[in-house]
């Protein structure tokens, strides 16, 4: 049975001197992706910090003729869009999507997180991969898109969207910018974050690379529960009922039982994708997994992360309560709960499965965070088709898979308003490598990111010479 490792995590300091000095550098169109790199990497950019990052990043689109239109021009938000043509014209927007942001740094990293250094075929540094070395392909393919090809009758604008807060989800970013910039943007398609190579993040043998595409992914419904029971404040005597005790009862009839499997199309189609690669029953159990479903499940849930996108998830985050001393009974208990929810999944029938399964009236939910409900994109457009021959016209030994992500990310903000949007880093990564994402040591192989930067262009080359019918 497939076991993968890490299968849909992609899905993953410098004085005001000498940022000014970065700055100055990037005026020439001949530095190359990786010096470009290293310099957006040295520039720090937490979540909420991204302005000196993102202001570095807009000049570079405006030093190649690029139209750039700010969205946002401070820490926490800020956005901009770097297009071939004015948004002002109103064509039909082709968007390459990237973020600013980065998490914190890890203790343990043998490079500092903003180090940028190039070394032994790698650049180090916070973003190397997520997201920075993504948006560096994006406008070296962008650029290279304006410099050598004849996009003047294309049909469809090309444009680069950079945001801020991707990695907290903060309001400042793209829910900034759709709530106040969606018609302006007009985006016919979203190219976003996805994952990468999967034949090197699973056991087994694998003759091809698999470059997946992410269609859909699940959404956040983060739950807070509360109870308040009043009662004897001294520890010394137990009551029958006080709210700790409530509470971990509760949350133990909650998580005791295992989460429903969901065989939906996308995740069967993986399931299908797979079976080339397996011989014998296996092949044809994967051929047909609604059929197997009673086989399939026990081995999904061995693995995870693998069951996660055949399941709506519930994770147990957090518990605390008011008192804060050994000798004290809490009056108020409460819990946290990151739920993720598979796109077809109702939110309201999910809460009364939960509150069912508490099994106790005096538990209160209320959900602190929604993410919009949306719908796979196609995979029969000339956006999701044009996307898939562009990998292989650049990998030509390779195959191609769709999957539904585990993870949210602001590609859901375009498929909530019914925009086509897809997730792909078309680049080989080792686990190492996949690891390293938020990790220690993040780095991206030099020799990836000429690759991916190869794949936008050949996808952006295939837009602007296509039709719009």
């Amino acid at each position: 049975m497939i076991r993968p490792l890490q299968l849909l995590v992609l899905l993953c300091s410098f004085s005001g001197f000498a940022q000014q000095a970065k700055l100055e550098r990037t005026d020439s169109a001949v530095i190359s992706p990786a010096e470009l790199l290293s310099q957006y990497v040295q520039i720090p950019s937490e979540s909420g910090q991204e302005a000196d990052a993102g202001q570095f990043f807009m000049e570079l689109c405006r030093n190649r003729g690029l139209h750039v239109t700010p969205m946002g021009q401070e820490d926490g938000r800020f956005n901009f869009m770097a297009s071939l043509f004015p948004l002002e014209e109103g064509k039909p927007n082709v968007v390459l999507m990237n973020h600013i942001d980065v998490v914190p740094d890890n203790e343990g990293n043998t490079h500092g997180p903003y180090s940028g250094a190039i070394e032994a075929g790698y650049l180090y540094g916070r973003g190397a991969i997520d997201n920075k070395g993504v948006a560096v392909m994006h406008f070296v393919a962008l650029s290279r898109i304006k410099a050598n090809e004849n996009y003047q009758d294309s049909p469809y604008n090309i444009s680069m969207l950079t945001v801020s807060c991707e990695e907290t989800q903060c309001p400042g970013g793209m829910q900034h910018v759709l709530s106040n910039y969606a018609e302006e943007i007009n985006a016919a398609v979203v190219i976003g974050e996805g994952p990468s190579d999967l034949s090197t993040l699973m056991d087994g043998e694998f003759p091809n690379s698999i470059y997946a595409i992410s269609r859909a992914h699940k959404r956040a419904y983060w739950m807070e529960l509360e109870i308040e029971i009043e009662g004897f404040g001294h520890g010394s005597v137990t009551p029958d009922s006080y709210a700790n005790k409530e509470m971990v009862t509760a949350l133990q009839n909650l998580t005791k039982k295992k989460q429903k499997a969901v065989f939906n199309d996308i995740n069967t189609e993986f399931l299908k994708g797979m079976a080339q690669y397996r011989k014998g029953i296996q092949r044809f159990v994967l051929k047909h997994p609604r059929l197997f479903k009673p086989i399939l499940v026990p081995q999904l849930r061995k693995t995870p992360e693998l069951f996660s996108i055949f399941s709506n998830t519930m994770t147990l985050t957090n518990i605390n309560s008011s008192s804060q001393t050994i000798n004290t009974n809490s009056i108020t208990a409460k819990a946290g709960l990151d739920c993720r929810l598979l796109p077809e999944t109702d939110e309201k029938e999910f809460e009364a499965e939960i509150k069912k399964r508490l099994k106790n009236e005096k538990i209160k939910l209320k959900v602190i965070k929604s993410t919009p409900r949306n719908q796979p994109s196609s995979n029969s457009n000339i956006f999701y088709k044009n996307l898939k021959s562009a990998i292989l016209e650049q990998y030509p030994d390779a195959k191609t898979i769709d999957v539904l992500m585990p993870n949210i990310n602001d590609m859901g903000y375009f498929r909530a308003l019914n925009v086509p949007a897809y997730g792909s880093i078309p680049i080989q990564l080792t686990k190492s490598e996949v690891e390293s994402i938020h990790g220690i040591d993040e780095r991206i192989p030099l020799s990836e990111l000429e690759s991916g930067t190869n794949v936008f262009y050949i996808f952006l080359k295939k837009m602007i010479y296509s039709s719009t019918d």
